[in-house]
């Protein structure tokens, strides 16, 4: 595990980062009694979610390695 970078990339920090503020407006709203406020929070929560996915596929996330199935540890790759 100490190998890796454990997320810390620009589509976890983005994804993360737009869901925190999706459930901060969903909490604010449900305090409010407000339920169209609540959802709007939920569907930016989950808006985090899709960013972060698309921006891994753009190429911002963690790359994948090859694992030995025998060890589960990182294999060298060659070119």
């Amino acid at each position: 595990m100490a190998g890796n970078s454990h997320g810390n990339t620009l589509a976890a920090w983005t994804g993360v980062t737009i869901c925190f503020i999706g459930f901060c407006i969903a909490g604010l709203f449900t305090v409010a009694a407000q339920p169209v406020g609540f959802v709007v929070g939920l569907v930016v929560a989950v808006a985090g979610g899709v960013v972060g996915l698309l921006m891994k596929a753009m190429g911002f996330g963690q790359p994948k390695q090859a694992r030995s199935h025998a060890t589960g540890e990182p294999q060298e790759q060659s070119s």
